[in-house]
């Protein structure tokens, strides 16, 4: 489960994975043998303080490292091995898209069934269900539109196992979906529960025995799990947070989405499983084409259109240099899962870490990829596409408009502005925020393939609601203009360099005013306005890293750190106001004016952000709601 925290821990693991994917020297050569693989990755478990990893790497022929590297435990001094127990997260979802699929090969469930008939005690709201309803297959390849999980079903973390109804009707509030159903992808950690609730709706079995039953056990999983048991008490590997500090095992609420505790020597039988397209032992556990079906998606309009990259059923592309593998990832305080295969090469692998460590998380992905990958083919993406003027209208910038927690949205609508070129008869494509260009060829007017892999990975389309669109992978993109861009990051700079010089020169005027070269009146509270407005806006940002620290505990509830936060936002848009009305009044009285223009500008680029910020209810936050 991408589970850490709501707002930004939450992706930070796997944001550095992917960051450091990026930006990892690739010029190093490729492990020519398992055991350089293995010194390699144990260079980095020692230089980055990575307490174990555990691997299981498979190919047509069977296992070709299984096994960990490390300690599971530091305070006990316990060496982890084939058998220790990582929780892999995220990774868990793929046996909720397999239950369903297993119940449509029954005939007992369709993709396209709609939730409200499937479920009707399932609470959700969807403003376009009579024409865009809510069906199955949405729950599967988060295209509900619905946000992510909210902080209290994060921080619930309660020992006693309650039911998957019970987990679902604790909160419902995230289940709203914010565009029609299908248009868009976008994360969410309360599709795959809803589903597993109708699996056991249907089966009339906990979701969990079902899962054992038809999977766990039939694959020789023999110790994987939901909960804690002895098993985990056991063998689980110790998970380390926060510069190696010892997490408590998390009682995840929403189990089928994240909470599996899973050993090397099961999830090698899991990628088995896959490059054996579903058999097992000589058994089809589940048919190729369900799986072919699980590798594919379907309901956005991006796939609609012809887009060959995303996410399909708990399971998406993942790219390493020119290879597509099929993939699913997890996160949990304390641990990351990689879970990937090449179908066509018939290999894979699975990788834990006890550690919340993503850059070395994304430099042991690597050097596995780099090893798996070292003898396979090369490949050319080539095109004869001739542009026209309509193609290069594509050109410009873009921001994202399917964020996976609606709560930031203010920051990704700005941090995640790309830029879409041509460049000698390639598309290229560019995050303002980034170092890297990515490239693609033309297929057509309309869809693009990766010039890496050939994958049709990028595609134009027209949103229900937003209009022309480009869908890049798992991300959908609105067209912008270059001035509303820059204009908005200069407004952010200047609004940081105002806070700071009106901090740096409140003690000059203080000094001033003490010795009674200022006096008091206008020329004083023209300047205090924008100061305090701009301390409690550092204070909303050193409160909220406090509660980064401890997010379950100080954000998921009403506590001091978590009102602080709502207060100290209010604050900050009444201080933005009474500082503009002030200056207004003030106009024209005699005073220094390099000192009333500062102030203004300060307080107009204050009550600019607080508009911004009220827009996206950033205003009043209440981090436990």
């Amino acid at each position: 489960m991408k589970l850490q925290t709501p707002l930004m821990k939450i992706f930070l693991s796997l944001t550095l994975l992917a960051i450091s994917n990026l930006l990892t020297a690739q010029d190093k050569p490729a492990p020519a043998s398992l055991e350089e693989l293995k010194t390699a990755i144990a260079e980095v478990l020692t230089e980055k303080e990575v307490p174990a990893v555990g691997i299981a790497m498979v190919d047509e022929n069977g296992p070709v490292w299984v096994g960990s590297l490390g300690k599971a435990d530091l305070e006990k001094d316990i060496p982890a091995d084939e058998n220790t127990m990582y929780r892999i997260g995220s990774t868990s979802k793929m046996f909720v898209a397999l239950s369903i699929l297993k119940l449509v090969e029954q005939g007992k469930l369709s993709l396209d069934d709609r939730l409200a008939d499937l479920a009707p005690d399932v609470k959700f709201e969807n403003p376009w269900e009579a024409t865009d309803p809510v069906r199955l297959v949405h729950l599967l390849e988060h295209t509900t539109g619905w946000d992510d999980i909210h902080l209290p079903e994060y921080a619930h973390n309660d020992p006693t196992p309650a039911t998957l109804k019970q987990g679902l009707d604790f909160h419902p509030h995230s289940r709203i979906s914010r565009w029609k159903p299908g248009s868009r992808m976008s994360y969410c950690n309360s599709g795959p529960p809803v589903a597993a609730y109708l699996v056991e709706r249907i089966t009339g079995q906990n979701f969990e025995e079902y899962v054992a039953e038809n999977f766990f056990a039939p694959m020789g999983m023999e110790t994987m799990t939901y909960f804690l048991n002895d098993d985990v008490k056991d063998l689980g590997a110790t998970l380390y947070d926060n510069g190696n500090t010892p997490q408590e095992y998390w009682h995840i609420l929403m189990r089928p989405s994240g909470s599996i505790n899973a050993s090397p020597l099961d999830m090698a039988r899991f990628v088995r499983f896959y490059l054996n397209r579903g058999a097992v032992d000589g058994k089809q556990l589940l048919s190729p084409g369900s799986l072919n079906r699980m590798e594919t998606v379907e309901s956005t309009n991006g796939a609609k259109a012809g887009q060959e990259s995303g996410y399909g059923l708990h399971n998406y592309t993942s790219f390493h240099e020119q290879w597509v593998y099929r993939a699913h990832d997890g996160g949990v305080n304390g641990g990351i899962t990689e879970f990937a295969y090449l179908p066509a090469a018939g290999l894979g692998h699975a990788i834990m870490i006890n550690s919340s460590d993503g850059a070395a998380f994304g430099e042991i992905s690597r050097l596995v990829r780099d090893f798996e990958t070292r003898n396979l083919g090369e490949k050319t993406v080539a095109s004869d596409y001739v542009f026209s003027a309509v193609d290069k209208s594509i050109e410009g910038y873009y921001y994202p408009i399917n964020p996976r927690q609606q709560v930031g949205f203010f920051l990704e609508r700005i941090s995640g502005v790309q830029k879409l070129w041509f460049e000698d008869g390639k598309l290229a494509r560019k995050g303002l925020l980034d170092d890297k260009t990515d490239y693609f060829i033309p297929l057509d007017g309309k869809l693009y393939r990766s010039e890496k892999n050939g994958l049709i990975a990028l595609s134009r389309t027209v949103d229900p609601l937003a209009g022309e669109v480009v869908h890049i992978n798992m991300r959908v993109f609105k067209p912008t203009s270059a001035l509303l861009v820059f204009g908005q990051l200069g407004i952010a700079v200047l609004w940081g360099v105002l806070i700071a010089s009106s901090l740096l020169f409140f003690p000059v005027w203080a000094v001033r005013r003490l010795r009674r070269k200022i006096q008091p009146g206008a020329a004083i509270r023209i300047r205090t306005w924008p100061l305090i407005a701009g301390v409690s806006a550092l204070a909303f940002l050193g409160l909220f890293m406090i509660g980064m620290r401890d997010p379950f505990g100080l954000l998921g509830s009403p506590t001091a750190v978590s009102i602080g936060i709502m207060l100290s936002t209010i604050l900050f848009a009444i201080l933005a106001v009474m500082g503009v009305f002030y200056s207004i009044r003030v106009r024209g009285q005699q005073m220094n004016a390099v000192m009333y223009w500062h102030s203004t500008l300060a307080s107009v680029t204050h009550l600019l952000v607080a508009a911004y910020l009220l827009a996206f209810g950033m205003i009043g936050l209440m981090t436990w709601a």
